[in-house]
């Protein structure tokens, strides 16, 4: 004789803590499908966390780069800016020492005429 099969669930147990006939069933026929589904959920959370970790990596890097550029970026142009200030002054400089008074050009042109008149 065979040994009896053990029950699938109990039949004296309470109804709440007995499952019902429709999750054993469901459970016979797609379980080891339940569990492959699963079982992929898993891997691909486990690859989105995967992937979202070397996304930040890279955001971290290009933003570092990004900050990099920027700082020479402004270097350059505070260097440039300080470089046209230092010419223009200097072109204001070289303005005052070669603009010619008025007053003062009158006054020699009046004396190069005097002399040239008793000359």
């Amino acid at each position: 004789m065979s040994k009896p099969q053990p029950p699938v669930f109990e039949l004296n147990q309470k109804a709440e803590n007995a499952p019902s006939k429709i999750e054993v069933i469901k459970n016979l026929l797609i379980g080891e499908q339940l569990d492959a589904y699963e079982a992929e959920l898993a891997e691909l959370r486990k690859q989105m966390v995967t992937k979202k970790e070397a996304l930040d990596k890279l955001i971290q890097e290009v933003k570092a780069d990004l900050e990099k550029s920027i700082d020479h970026v402004s270097a350059d142009v505070n260097h440039r800016i300080t470089n046209l200030e230092q010419n223009i002054n200097k072109k204001l400089e070289d303005i005052d020492t070669n603009r010619v008074d008025k007053k003062q050009l009158g006054k020699l042109l009046s004396e190069l005429g005097d002399k040239i008149a008793k000359g």
